[in-house]
């Protein structure tokens, strides 16, 4: 006998408010009708396009194999809003919601890393981060940025001494935080040589064959996929659709770039 399916996790109703963290999104913990959550809403301090950034990239995540927190957009009514750290108050309408995981955020250490259950999915959050123009993990310019640790995630498995890395907190991706606009696809961006995502106890974990891996699959994204993923962005994040076109050729051009780089012999952290 087959396995039954898995249904989707699909929270309908925010039923309490837990804690919201003073972070530029707001990142709110809540129950939900369906279990506990992380929630980002309109009226974040970053801004809507931040919720597209998360919602697209966390879809391309996905796709690229790594494991992720389940996912889904709540549609928040005026009643169910309510007021975030630094004097911001949430609005009504799509919210992005990720389902808790149990677990915890890295402490930067190797050894807690060789636990991992899927250390191949190190590469290829390297890899991932680069492609996206993730700044938000471990930025490429140090100067600009500090690394934040809390952006890695160590889910808890079935097995007490193993841990799963989780792709988390992608709101940072394709132009570090900043609204979405038709420069996105702009040759320096789609050709951005800079490693991101690569903390210094990531680099032993580098593997060829992932890398390998990795340019196959960029190689193999397919242009109207990314599409339907752009097109999905919820009307009221205010996404113009100039900035979606460039957005949407960026992530392309960006696929290739990468893929052809590796190719070439590109390594995370050494010059090409």
């Amino acid at each position: 006998m087959g396995q039954l399916p898995v249904k989707p996790w699909l929270p309908l109703r925010l039923e309490r408010v837990e804690e919201s963290y003073h972070t530029s999104m707001g990142t709110t913990r809540i129950k939900t009708d369906a279990t506990r959550g992380y929630i980002k809403t309109m009226g974040n301090r970053q801004g809507p396009h931040a919720l597209a950034c998360e919602f697209v990239a966390t879809q391309l995540a996905r796709w690229f194999g790594l494991s992720i927190a389940e996912f889904a957009i709540l549609d928040l009514p005026a009643e169910a809003c309510f007021e975030l750290p630094q004097g911001a108050r949430v609005q009504p309408g799509p919210a992005f919601v990720s389902r808790h995981v149990d677990g915890a955020t890295w402490g930067g250490t190797k050894d807690e890393l060789e636990s991992l259950e899927n250390p191949d999915d190190i590469t290829r959050l390297v890899v991932f981060d680069t492609w996206v123009r993730n700044c938000d993990r471990h930025p490429a310019d140090l100067t600009s940025r500090k690394p934040n640790y809390a952006n890695v995630y160590l889910a808890n498995t079935n097995r007490p001494t193993r841990t799963r890395l989780l792709a988390i907190d992608q709101t940072h991706c394709f132009d570090c935080g900043r609204d979405l606009t038709p420069r996105l696809s702009e040759i320096a961006k789609t050709k951005d040589q800079q490693t991101y995502g690569l903390f210094p106890a990531f680099a032993a974990f580098i593997k060829p064959f992932q890398l390998t891996w990795c340019a196959e699959m960029l190689r193999n994204l397919k242009a109207d996929d990314v599409g339907t993923i752009v097109e999905s962005i919820p009307v009221a994040w205010d996404v113009p659709q100039p900035a979606r076109i460039a957005l949407h050729d960026l992530i392309c051009q960006r696929a290739v770039f990468l893929a052809d780089r590796i190719n070439d012999g590109w390594r995370p952290g050494n010059p090409s």
